[in-house]
């Protein structure tokens, strides 16, 4: 189905109005572009390691919406300016220029899957997505290990440099019985890699609770036990993929956080998955444990990185090794310098392309 798409021109000063305008006409999911310069508490919300480079402010905004192909747009723009007249003594409202478009409809959540094929991205680890059959696999050997994985709107597909350079670094430095840490889980890809090259369990977290919960169910596709660890609900609230119900079969409602916490039990020949933030929640912190885990990953951003690496450590046993990556290389000193000044000996440096990992030993 094809959709008319309509751009309105207007200015930073009238776009929240148009907007509210706009709904109480039943259009809804306005979509605004402008060169407000992003504030401090904008850029914090942004994982990325480049900012974008927005050029001057102009004051001009630019309004999208999209409305059905039949649509008179003609009495659609003429009730709207009809609206905004009332305003247009109080408002700088631009030159509400209109332009009109035609759009395919697409399933945009999805239409990406066409681009992920199966592929190989390390020596004995091939990735296969859920929706591709057996036989579109690369050349197998004997002793592969096969992924099978759906990130869904999870990040951490395997085939960004960031997420090699962890399962490399997984596959020669984890060892048989090792408990493992994953920081930033994403879809659960590494967690799910640790436990196939013979992690005797692990804790995946991440601040996006679709993530945690994707991690389940890719972890089980591939026949890891793995639980939603529902860190509110006290010492033990886990909740089953099945139904998302507590242990004792009941709805959890309880939200509070009990003042004596217990940490994440570790369930051994599986994976818990939590939501949470370790560099900002305290009770996070206590939940995830001290002193208890042989390797801890973390792919994330170097930003990230180097506050976490000044707390990573407690959750470390002495010699255990922290694994990081999402770094890009103009920050692989200031990096390297935040694990040095946290008291890690760096015992290996990995490149791929524009993207650095490092293995440090606590």
């Amino acid at each position: 189905m094809k959709w008319k798409k309509i751009t309105l021109e207007t200015t930073t000063e009238a776009e929240d109005l148009i907007s509210a305008v706009l709904d109480e006409m039943g259009i809804e999911g306005v979509q605004i572009e402008d060169k407000i310069q992003l504030s401090d508490e904008d850029k914090k919300k942004m994982f990325i390691d480049i900012l974008p480079e927005l050029p001057p402010d102009d004051g001009v905004a630019e309004l999208s919406f999209y409305v059905d192909p039949d649509m008179d747009v003609e009495q659609l723009k003429s009730d709207l300016l009809e609206n905004l007249e009332f305003y247009s003594s109080e408002y700088n409202l631009g030159t509400l220029k209109f332009e009109v478009s035609e759009t395919e409809d697409k399933d945009w959540i999805n239409n990406w899957k066409q681009y992920f094929h199966p592929f190989r991205c390390s020596d004995k680890i091939v990735i296969k997505p859920t929706w591709c059959s057996a036989d579109e696999l690369p050349d197998i050997k004997e002793d592969d290990t096969i992924i099978e994985l759906d990130p869904g709107t999870a990040f951490g597909t395997g085939a960004h440099e960031t997420t090699k350079l962890c399962i490399q670094a997984l596959s020669k430095y984890l060892k048989t019985g090792d408990k493992l840490l994953d920081v930033g889980c994403g879809s659960g890809i590494l967690s799910i890699i640790g436990m196939k090259l013979g992690a005797e369990a692990a804790l995946g977290i991440d601040v996006d609770d679709n993530a945690s919960r994707t991690s389940v169910e890719n972890a089980e596709i591939n026949e890891i036990k793995a639980e939603y660890f529902d860190v509110s609900g006290g010492s033990d609230s886990c909740i089953n993929k099945e139904n998302l119900n507590c242990k004792d079969g009941n709805k959890k409602t309880d939200d509070s956080v009990p003042s004596d916490l217990e940490k994440i039990e570790i369930k051994s020949s599986g994976i818990r998955f939590y939501t949470g933030n370790v560099l900002e929640d305290e009770n996070i912190c206590i939940r995830t444990g001290f002193d208890r885990f042989d390797v801890v990953v973390a792919n994330i951003l170097a930003d990230v990185i180097i506050p976490l690496s000044s707390v990573c450590s407690k959750y470390m046993r002495k010699g255990a090794l922290f694994i990081s990556s999402g770094i890009i290389n103009t920050k692989e000193e200031a990096v390297r310098e935040a694990l040095l000044k946290n008291g890690f000996e760096i015992i290996e440096v990995m490149h791929m392309n524009d993207w650095v990992a490092f293995v440090a030993k606590k």
